[in-house]
């Protein structure tokens, strides 16, 4: 199907049928929405949990309650790099979405913007979490600047390594590492083991979201773990998902976290071994409701680390 063929406004597959954007925005904000992925929230909750992970974590290392004034910074700083992020991958992705189904109805494939207005609008976003960032000490701003060249790398992964994923986690582990040094001015053994476990994790649950593509993904010679894996997939992301409690248990222990923080961490466990169990590798929707249950999964995690440094503090 050409781009002249395609419809001037589809759904897209991957977000609820009865989402925001597509009943209640105005038409012509549409796609720029959807280039920021406003639609599916997911990816951008799958940013912000190390974030706040990392930042609750460390308020209970000082002995302090947990910082909401950063708590909702990060909010707005992620929904805004998520929004950039995506943005800038569909422009560098834009010929190779309309190979893929599931992404070939997306704004630029679609001719739904232009390359200009998406760099137009991408510059915006950017702006938007440069405001955000700057509220923070001067390591933090400095660190959030580092983020940028595993962003700008990521796109061109799918295309030269087996498993693209691994740089996306850098990525979206990065606020690991944000979240410790914006309330301790630097960083930790225990940052530096969130950073490693969100990085396992993402690759875990990538994998899980990887699965629906997978054959459109050979046919357009993109690169994924979940092609990597093949018929082992189910032991590729158990091992990714054991690591990443493993990882995890180790940055409660050197944080000194107590019994809450370990009962999060429980629970976080006990949904990823559940997700194992649950997945057929042949059910792409299937796949994407289980991919979209992290969500769940990190917020156990942090509300119990949350709820242990609230008792630290009292």
């Amino acid at each position: 199907m050409s781009r002249a063929e395609l419809p001037a406004d589809p759904p897209l597959p991957d977000a609820r049928p009865d989402n925001w954007v597509d009943r209640h925005a105005p038409a012509p904000w549409r796609p720029y929405l959807r280039l920021a992925r406003v639609e599916r929230p997911i990816g951008s909750w799958l940013l912000l949990l190390p974030c706040w992970w990392s930042s609750a974590l460390a308020s209970g290392t000082l002995g302090l309650y947990p910082n909401v004034w950063h708590l909702m910074l990060f909010i707005v700083g992620t929904v805004a790099m998520r929004g950039a992020g995506t943005t800038y991958n569909d422009i560098v992705d834009r010929d190779l979405d309309a190979q893929v189904a599931r992404s070939r109805h997306r704004p630029l494939p679609a001719g739904q913007v232009s390359v200009k207005q998406a760099l137009l609008f991408m510059a915006g976003l950017c702006l938007l979490g440069l405001c955000v960032l700057l509220q923070f000490n001067p390591s933090t701003i400095l660190l959030g600047f580092g983020s940028l060249v595993i962003v700008v790398a990521y796109p061109f992964m799918k295309r030269i390594m087996p498993i693209p994923q691994l740089v996306l986690g850098l990525a979206f582990a990065w606020g690991g590492l944000v979240g410790w040094s914006a309330i301790t001015g630097g960083l930790g053994a225990p940052a530096f083991l969130i950073y490693a476990a969100a990085i396992v994790w993402t690759i875990g649950y990538d994998t899980i979201y990887a699965l629906q593509d997978i054959e459109d993904d050979a046919i357009a010679g993109i690169q994924s773990s979940a092609r990597l894996f093949g018929t082992r997939v189910w032991e590729g992301i158990a091992v990714c998902y054991v690591i990443t409690v493993l990882l995890l248990s180790g940055a409660l222990i050197f944080a000194g976290a107590g019994h809450a923080a370990y009962a999060g961490l429980a629970l976080f466990a006990a949904h990823l071994a559940w997700q194992v169990k649950s997945l057929d590798p042949a059910d792409g929707d299937l796949a994407l409701r289980l991919f979209k249950s992290n969500r769940e999964a990190g917020v156990l995690l942090f509300i119990g680390i949350a709820a242990d440094t609230i008792l630290r503090a009292a």
